[in-house]
């Protein structure tokens, strides 16, 4: 069996952290299954999606860490051709991947007790995003 759902969002941009699992429960829910795997997936090349606890320090001690690995503040090559001032905002999602695939076990994804499902938003403006929900199991 194979379920497919769109997660339908707005983000501020800028590094912006949204947690998604409920949303991703309500369908493993709605999907049925007891055993197989979800994946998610954004299009587009300024967003992606990780696990992480959802908790103000960590989420601040990720966007610091990627401010340090890809900064905001520095020359980059797509910004010179392009002008639109989002290059960190590539560099990171590229480093980060755009998408996320979880077991799920007895009903339920295999996360951790403190890990939740977030989609980041690098880009250096609001954005409507999209991501793809695919549930294949039985």
């Amino acid at each position: 069996m194979t379920f497919t759902e769109i997660i339908s969002i707005n983000t501020k941009g800028f590094s912006d952290i949204i947690d998604i699992t409920p949303r991703v429960l309500s369908y493993i829910e709605q999907a049925g299954i007891s055993s197989g795997l979800i994946t998610l997936f954004c299009p587009g090349s300024t967003g992606a999606l990780t696990t992480i606890e959802y908790e103000p320090g960590v989420l601040r001690d990720l966007k610091e860490a990627l401010e340090k690995i890809a900064p905001s503040d520095i020359p980059y090559h797509h910004d010179k051709r392009w002008g639109d001032g989002n290059g960190f905002s590539h560099v990171r999602a590229a480093l980060m991947k755009p998408s996320l695939s979880i077991p799920v076990v007895d009903g339920k994804p295999t996360l951790g007790t403190w890990q939740q499902i977030v989609f980041i938003d690098f880009d250096n403006r609001a954005r409507s995003r999209d991501i793809v929900v695919q549930i294949i199991g039985e």
